[in-house]
C-alpha cells in the first residue's frame, strides 16, 4: 500500500471508486474529467492510497483539497476497502497540506448520517448547518490541528 500524490493518470481509476460507493453519491458526467485535473493540479492537490494486486495497481481511496479556499473537494474510498484506515491516512495528508499551505480554516459538506458524517466528527471536524443542498457543513480550524507527522 502506498500514500501518494494524485496525477491525472489516475483518472479511470478515481471515477471507479467515486462511482462504487453507496452514499453521497455522484451521477456518473456531473463532472468532467477537465473538473477534476483543474483540482488536481490547478486548484489544489490530491492523494491516492494505491495497492499493488497483481496484474494491476488499483487505489483504494482519494482525496481532494481545494488550496484556494480550503474546501474539501472529495474524499471517497472504495466500500471494499473500508474499516482498513486508508480513509484517516488520505484525510490526514490532505489536511496537513491545506494547513501547510496557510490557510486557517477547512471546510466541506457532506450527507447528514452518512458514514462520512460520523468520519469527520470522529476527526475532530465541527458540524454547523444544514445547507440548502441538504448537505451537513463543517469546518476545521488550524489552531486545533495537530499534524499527523507531529
Amino acid at each position: 500500500m502506498t500514500l501518494r500524490i494524485a496525477t491525472r493518470a489516475d483518472t479511470a481509476e478515481i471515477w471507479r471508486v467515486r462511482y462504487a460507493v453507496t452514499e453521497n453519491t455522484l451521477t456518473p458526467g456531473r463532472i468532467s474529467d477537465a473538473e477534476l485535473h483543474a483540482y488536481l493540479e490547478d486548484y489544489g492537490r490530491g492523494w491516492v492510497v494505491e495497492l499493488a494486486r497483481a496484474p494491476n495497481l488499483k487505489i483504494a481511496g482519494f482525496a481532494i483539497g481545494d488550496g484556494r479556499d480550503g474546501n474539501i473537494w472529495a474524499m471517497f474510498v472504495d466500500p471494499a476497502c473500508h474499516g482498513q484506515g486508508h480513509g484517516r491516512m488520505l484525510h490526514d495528508a490532505m489536511v496537513d497540506w491545506l494547513f501547510s499551505t496557510g490557510l486557517q480554516r477547512l471546510s466541506l459538506g457532506t450527507q447528514p448520517g452518512s458514514r462520512a458524517d460520523a468520519f469527520y466528527r470522529r476527526a475532530g471536524w465541527r458540524p454547523l448547518h444544514i445547507d440548502d443542498h441538504g448537505e451537513r457543513r463543517f469546518e476545521r480550524f488550524a489552531s486545533d490541528w495537530k499534524p499527523s507527522h507531529a
